[in-house]
C-alpha cells in the first residue's frame, strides 16, 4: 500500500512530487503517457508561453535561459524532463489508470492489469483531458478540413484556402495570427477581445500581476469571483495589428453549419475550406468511480483541491484557489495546501 498515489505527471503531478518527496511517505506517480512532457509536445509547433521564465517554474528548480524571456512548448519539455531527473520523482509511465474505487483499505486503483492501494490520491490529470467540438461538427462535409487545436502543429496540415478559427483564447489567437500569414482568416469569438500588452515598462505583465496582488487573489474573494467570470484576456498585440491590417476578419459566435456554410450568431455566413475549433476541453472521469464527488454537472466537489471523501484530493485545475492554479506558475501553492492537509490528516 503506498501513502499517496499521484495519478498525473505533468506539472502539476511533478509539483505534488516535489513536497512528497521531502517526506519518508511512500509514493508514486502515474502517467499514461509514454514519457515526460507528452502533452506539450504534441502543442502546436510554434507555442511560445506568454508567462516569462520566472512565472513558468515548478518549486525547487529554475528554468534554464533568460528569466523574463518566454519558454517555447520545446523547452518546458526539457524543463519537466530535468525537473523529475532532478528531484528524482518516481514516475510510471505507460500507466493508464481504467478505474478507481474506494475501499474499506483505502483507494484501489485499477491500470495496466494490475492493481493498487492508497491511502490517499491526488488526481494530478489537469484541465486538458478531452477536446470539446460542438456537436455541429458532425454536419460539416468532407471537403472541409477540419481538426481541434490539441491535434493542430503548423500549417501544412491545412489544405490551401480560408480558415475558420473557432474560439479566442490565446491558443485560438496564435494559431489565427500563425496562419494569416499564408491564408484568408477568420476567427469566431463568443465575447468582445480585450487585449493586454505582454511586456510593459521592460517588464512582463504577469510581474506587474504579481506585484499588484492578482496573482494570489483568491477564488472565493469577490475580486476572485469577479476574474473568474470574465474571459481571459489576449495577450500582445499580434491578433490586434491583424485584424486591423485586414489579415484577420472577427465573426461572431459560430452556431450551425448549413450545407457548406458556417452560420454565426448574427445570422451571418461564411465558407471555409479548413476549421480549427479551438474551443477548448471538457473532463473526463470516467475511470473515478466515487460518484459522490461530483456535482450534478459532473464537475469535481472541492474547496482548495479537497474532497468530502477523505484521502481524495484535485489539483491543478482551472481556479482550484486562484488564476493560476492550472499553470506552471501556479500550481506550486495549492500542491503545498494539499501536501500539508495530508500530513495533518490521514499521515499524521
Amino acid at each position: 500500500m503506498y501513502d499517496v498515489v499521484i495519478i498525473g505527471a505533468g506539472q502539476a503531478g511533478l509539483a505534488m512530487g516535489y513536497f512528497l518527496k521531502k517526506t519518508n511517505h511512500s509514493f508514486l506517480l502515474l502517467d499514461g503517457a509514454k514519457k515526460i512532457g507528452e502533452t506539450w509536445e504534441s502543442r502546436y509547433d510554434s507555442l511560445t508561453l506568454f508567462t516569462p521564465r520566472a512565472y513558468s517554474e515548478l518549486p525547487g528548480f529554475q528554468m534554464r535561459g533568460p528569466r523574463q524571456g518566454y519558454p517555447t512548448k520545446n523547452d518546458i519539455v526539457d524543463y519537466l524532463k530535468n525537473y523529475v531527473s532532478y528531484h528524482d520523482l518516481p514516475v510510471q509511465l505507460n500507466t493508464k489508470v481504467t478505474r478507481m474505487i474506494n475501499t474499506d483499505r483505502g483507494f484501489k486503483i485499477e491500470a495496466n492489469n494490475e492493481s493498487l492501494i492508497a491511502k490517499n490520491v491526488v488526481i494530478a490529470t489537469g484541465p486538458f483531458q478531452e477536446p470539446s467540438i460542438p456537436r455541429f461538427a458532425e454536419n460539416l462535409p468532407e471537403h472541409v478540413f477540419q481538426i481541434h487545436s490539441s491535434q493542430y502543429k503548423n500549417p501544412i496540415q491545412l489544405q490551401n484556402g480560408p480558415v475558420l478559427i473557432v474560439g479566442a483564447g490565446n491558443s485560438g489567437a496564435q494559431i489565427a495570427v500563425e496562419l494569416s500569414e499564408r491564408w484568408e482568416v477568420y476567427l469566431s469569438v463568443s465575447q468582445k477581445l480585450t487585449y493586454l500588452p505582454q511586456d510593459l515598462g521592460g517588464r512582463s505583465i504577469f510581474w506587474w500581476f504579481d506585484k499588484i496582488g492578482i496573482l494570489k487573489v483568491n477564488a472565493a474573494t469577490k475580486i476572485g469571483t469577479l476574474l473568474k467570470n470574465r474571459p481571459d484576456p489576449i495577450f500582445g498585440y499580434e491578433l490586434k495589428k491583424a485584424v486591423k491590417s485586414g489579415k484577420i476578419t472577427i465573426k461572431p459566435r459560430t452556431v450551425n453549419i448549413k450545407e457548406d456554410s458556417f452560420v454565426f450568431e448574427d445570422n451571418s455566413e461564411t465558407q471555409a475550406l479548413n476549421v480549427v475549433w479551438a474551443t477548448g476541453y471538457k473532463p473526463n472521469y470516467e475511470w473515478l468511480q466515487v460518484p459522490s464527488v461530483f456535482n450534478q454537472n459532473g464537475h469535481p466537489q472541492h474547496i482548495k483541491g479537497v474532497t468530502n471523501i477523505e484521502g481524495l484530493y484535485f489539483l491543478g485545475l482551472p481556479w482550484q484557489s486562484r488564476r493560476g492554479s492550472a499553470l506552471l506558475q501556479g500550481v506550486a501553492d495549492d500542491a503545498k495546501y494539499i501536501f500539508q492537509h495530508i500530513q495533518a490528516t490521514t499521515l499524521k
